[in-house]
């Protein structure tokens, strides 16, 4: 009879060392969700460790039934290998589930969705991209790990080990921009220069941060479009951090207007709008005359919100509240232009004569000022006649020609 279970002897043990297993994780997860009964947040999040926990339990159970029966079999060497590379990978996994259940439980605990939440966004950055580099040094380690279980791998582990100066040189020189980019996204978490849902302006692009990675940063833009940009971005250029303090901010609404612009009335009509809408924070809300040149005066109406987003919107508000009261109201306000259009007092100005005596015309050149330092530019003294002819040039003379004619007929 032991003859015949002998060949089957591995199998039932394995068998068992399965539903062994299961048993043993379902009662791990009741005792762990009791302890924890208080947080309810652990009830849907264990769920994504009952596979892995399941799967290294049963592994274990089946290394250990192998062994005890059928440990002098000649297979027993290759499916044991296997079954511990498989072991690796479970407890991989495992840690990973692990990893993913603590991020949950204390972000949970920090909630985003409050009016002050600067700090939960910063919390929430830095264990988001901690669980990020803490799931590939997992990843690596059990890479590492099942390679070591490989004979001849651990036969060049001192090759290996002696080239690693030469193999880091060229690995860091091969991946020097992705390590730039790893140690920048380090910085953007652990430094607090940008948290999740920071609203910032970078390239000339408005938008939420959405997501930080160990090389990139994606943002969520205003129109529903998603800018990707390199950690080092966020680390050597400038940019508009609206949120970084506080969320409360100031925005302008300007209006170049008519000189008739009835400025008190426009704030009595400002405070009633900024009174019926709470996008408002009634921080400040004020009216200036900031300008007066060109023709149009210049009106600024400064505002304040809780947000970016209701500010956008009470500006567009106070605008079309500010251009409808103008139209319906003081029409005159609006921008005007004007252009004079004057009558010439006399006919075609003729040219004056020349600033000397004319023969026998017993015309008389206009006298000199008595000091030639007051005179004016081009006429009215000999000074101001020569330097005339200096900037008018030949042309002088016809007229010149001209008027002696004139007098000698005289």
């Amino acid at each position: 009879m032991l003859k015949l279970l002998n060949p089957a002897l591995p199998f039932i043990a394995m068998a068992l060392a399965v539903v062994a297993g299961l048993a043993l994780s379902w009662l791990l997860r009741k005792i762990v969700l009791k302890l924890n009964r208080k947080r309810p947040e652990l009830q849907a999040t264990s769920r994504v460790a009952r596979q892995p926990l399941r799967l290294a339990l049963c592994l274990v159970g089946v290394r250990i039934a192998l062994g005890l029966t059928a440990g002098s079999e000649s297979w027993h060497a290759g499916v044991d290998h296997l079954l511990l590379i498989a072991l690796i990978g479970a407890v991989a996994w495992l840690a990973i589930a692990v990893l993913l259940i603590v991020e949950a439980v204390v972000l949970n605990r920090h909630s985003v969705d409050v009016a002050d939440n600067r700090r939960a966004r910063r919390l929430r950055t830095q264990m988001i991209l901690a669980r990020r580099i803490a799931v590939a040094l997992v990843v690596v380690l059990a890479a590492g790990t099942a390679m070591l279980t490989f004979p001849a791998i651990q036969a060049l582990g001192a090759g290996l080990l002696a080239s690693a100066g030469v193999i880091s040189i060229v690995a860091g020189l091969a991946a020097q921009t992705s390590l730039v980019n790893v140690f920048a996204g380090m910085q953007l978490a652990f430094t607090d220069a940008i948290r999740v849902d920071d609203v910032v302006v970078v390239q000339k692009e408005w938008g939420r941060i959405e997501e930080i990675t160990l090389t990139y940063v994606v943002v969520h833009l205003w129109d529903d479009r998603r800018l990707i940009l390199p950690s080092t971005h966020f680390t050597t250029t400038p940019f508009e951090n609206w949120t970084r303090r506080q969320s409360e901010v100031m925005g302008t609404v300007e209006f170049d207007l008519d000189w008739r612009a009835p400025v008190e009335d426009m704030r009595t009509e400002l405070r009633r709008a900024l009174a019926g809408t709470e996008l408002w924070d009634e921080r400040v809300g004020v009216l200036q005359i900031t300008d007066a040149t060109g023709g149009f005066v210049r009106v600024r109406i400064l505002v304040s919100a809780a947000d970016s987003a209701a500010l956008f919107d009470l500006r567009c508000l106070v605008r079309e509240t500010m251009v409808t009261f103008l139209q319906q109201n003081h029409p005159e306000a609006l921008p005007h232009q004007r252009w004079e259009h004057t009558q010439d007092a006399g006919t075609a100005s003729q040219r004056k004569a020349p600033l000397r005596g004319l023969g026998t015309s017993g015309a008389v050149a206009s006298p000199a000022p008595a000091d030639p330092h007051e005179s004016q530019l081009f006429t009215g003294s000999i000074e101001a006649v020569e330097r005339s002819r200096a900037f008018t040039g030949p042309g002088e003379e016809v007229f010149e020609e001209r008027d002696r004619n004139l007098a000698s007929r005289n």
